[in-house]
């Protein structure tokens, strides 16, 4: 039995290239058929997010499961992406490297954010997928809920995940959250639909917010944003009365003049009518004059300020991966174990199956000759060979066990297959 993946995210892929790779969730499930068609008797889970794109499979029988080049040419032709593009960038692991990634993972020490919440979500998600897909089976079902348990470990025992780290997430958690207790009947407006829009739209949505107008130059990236995250468009060329509606705006333009002047800012604050204002503005350069800042019920925050916070909370975070990575190895071992302690059930069935055989023959034999025998000593002394055979098998499956945790106990099996003269 064995393990593979082969993938890559923000790190080795281009988002040009993670952009062609992307699977939708009916993609991914069409898929997880073509990989069952291709590859049968294989296990397999298709991860696809934003930032990555991995495909884990696994194998009980000698054979394995596809190598990690295998599974990134078949990534690249479910996508129609030329492979000698895909193999220059999509790595993979095998075995033990393959389980300790997937771990990293689930926990978010390999995330653009370190200790990102969302990635466990995905890998959840990912697996469900593949179980209705058909495309797991014990060994997938084991790998993926050792890595949730990994994942569920740093964030109760270490900080990595308990800190905001992003710009966006900052802006949000700290910085909005300090002046409204509540997000739900606010509403927001995003200027602006690149990825860091995107991104503050995400955490937005989890802090509760409901109701979200975006607006943009580009009228048609607006309606693309807009349509992937639920939320309605707005008028750009009425940015006074977007502003004048708008309990908290985020400003994340490549304008490079500011979108907001101070001038037209007065003129909307007559409209407003006292209520307060929460402006996170992350454009660089800004798209808010700085002097709103000063103005009675406005919450003014730049990217400077956003920055410095995002620095401190990953100053504090980076001194907990260590603990993080200790918890990581501490799971993959203990998965890996377990799994080369899989491997020996056959022999140990075999063992026992012989034992019983045995014990059984001697058994009728013995009690042919002693006819006498009530049933109540008959089940004494039956009770008897089958502590007799269980103490007996006990040295050999203790050893299988204990060299199980340092790696395939490939020398012992064959040992005790020579011995016992088992059969493959």
């Amino acid at each position: 039995m064995s393990l593979a993946f082969a993938g890559g995210s923000h790190r080795t892929v281009p988002i040009e290239l993670r952009e062609k790779l992307a699977f939708s969730s009916e993609q991914a499930t069409e898929a997880l058929t073509r990989f069952q068609q291709q590859f049968p008797g294989s296990e397999a889970v298709l991860l696809s997010t934003c930032n990555r794109i991995e495909l884990y499979a696994a194998d009980e029988e000698r054979r394995g499961p596809p190598p990690p080049d295998e599974l990134a040419m078949f990534l690249a032709e479910c996508r129609g992406v030329d492979p000698t593009n895909v193999g220059r960038v999509l790595g993979g692991e095998q075995g033990t490297a393959a389980v300790k990634h997937l771990f990293c993972v689930a926990a978010g020490l390999d995330s653009m954010v370190l200790g990102e919440p969302q990635i466990v979500a995905q890998v959840k998600q990912a697996w469900q997928l593949a179980q209705k897909s058909g495309t797991t089976g014990p060994l997938t079902g084991e790998l993926f809920q050792a890595a949730l348990r990994a994942a569920k470990r740093v964030t109760t025992e270490t900080a990595v995940g308990r800190e905001r780290l992003s710009i966006p997430s900052i802006a949000v958690a700290d910085f909005a959250s300090g002046v409204f207790e509540r997000f739900d009947d606010k509403r927001v407006l995003l200027i602006g639909a690149g990825k860091m829009a995107a991104e503050t739209l995400r955490y937005l949505r989890d802090a509760g917010a409901q109701h979200i107008r975006i607006i943009n130059r580009s009228v048609e990236r607006a309606h693309s944003l807009a349509q992937r995250l639920d939320a309605q468009t707005g008028d750009y060329d009425n940015i006074s009365r977007e502003l004048a509606d708008a309990d908290l705006v985020v400003s994340t333009t490549g304008a490079s003049e500011p979108v907001v002047t101070l001038d037209l800012f007065q003129r909307v604050q007559d409209q407003r009518q006292g209520r307060p204002l929460v402006v996170l503005d992350l454009a660089v350069p800004r798209d808010f004059d700085s002097r709103i800042g000063t103005r009675p019920g406005v919450w003014l925050y730049s990217i400077d300020d956003l920055g410095q916070a995002c620095d401190s909370n990953r100053r504090r975070r980076q001194k907990q991966l260590p603990a993080a990575l200790t918890i990581v190895d501490e799971e993959t071992r203990r998965f890996m174990g377990d799994m080369h302690h899989r491997s020996t059930v056959p022999v140990i069935e075999q063992l026992r199956a012989g034992w019983n055989e045995t014990g059984e023959v001697e058994l009728d034999r013995l009690f042919r000759k002693l006819p006498n025998l009530d049933n109540s000593s008959q089940q004494e002394i039956r009770q008897a060979f089958e502590r007799y055979a269980a103490k007996m098998l006990h040295p050999p499956m203790a050893s299988l066990r204990s060299e199980s945790k340092a790696g395939p106990p490939h020398g012992l099996l064959e040992a005790l297959r020579r011995l016992f003269d088992l059969k493959e």
